[in-house]
């Protein structure tokens, strides 16, 4: 789906059903086979809640990578000079690159935030999930958040090929080491 004239990206579950034009899911999202509601414009990471409650509408997998793909569709754009091989995501099949932003949060330590791109479709979703699950959050919750077993609830684990399954840990364990650098720098 192209952008929009203001350079933001639609809401993933309502443009993905609006653009195949699937009316199984329930309302608010779809009446009359139109959407109920607008798409909401914007680079706002969805919680991973959202994108749980939306996997559980979606019975077909292939409605579920359709899904995935529109998420990674709804990541802000990674800025050219951020395609270094420093930001480089090491053990995955397709090209991967995250950069970390720390800020300070005083006594409840540093929050990161993350921006993040891929060459493929399926593995920029996965990124976004893994953004709904870790971006804007402190590095001990990071550190105390088990990324694999959201995956799994997701059902996610069982329909990855053991290459992307790899290329996720490589991903989690990015994020886990730039969360434990951020916290050792603030002691």
């Amino acid at each position: 789906m192209a952008a929009a004239a203001s350079g933001r990206l639609p809401d993933p579950l309502a443009a993905f059903f609006f653009s195949t034009g699937d009316v199984k899911l329930r309302k608010p999202y779809i009446e009359d086979g139109r959407p109920a509601r607008p798409p909401t414009w914007s680079f706002d990471v969805m919680t991973i809640d959202e994108i749980t409650e939306n996997f559980s509408i979606l019975d077909d997998w292939d409605d579920r990578y359709r899904y995935v793909i529109e998420l990674g569709r709804t990541l802000a754009p990674l800025p050219d000079p951020a395609r270094v091989e420093s930001n480089k995501v090491q053990g995955c099949a397709s090209q991967v690159w995250l950069t970390t932003e720390v800020k300070p949060d005083g006594p409840a330590g540093p929050v990161l935030s993350f921006v993040g791109d891929s060459d493929a479709h399926i593995v920029r979703g996965l990124i976004a999930i893994l953004f709904a699950v870790y971006s804007g959050k402190p590095a001990r919750e990071i550190l105390a958040t088990d990324a694999v077993a959201v995956f799994e609830r997701l059902g996610l684990r069982e329909h990855l090929t053991p290459q992307r399954s790899n290329g996720f840990r490589s991903m989690v364990d990015r994020i886990r080491a730039d969360a434990r650098a951020a916290l050792a720098e603030a002691a």
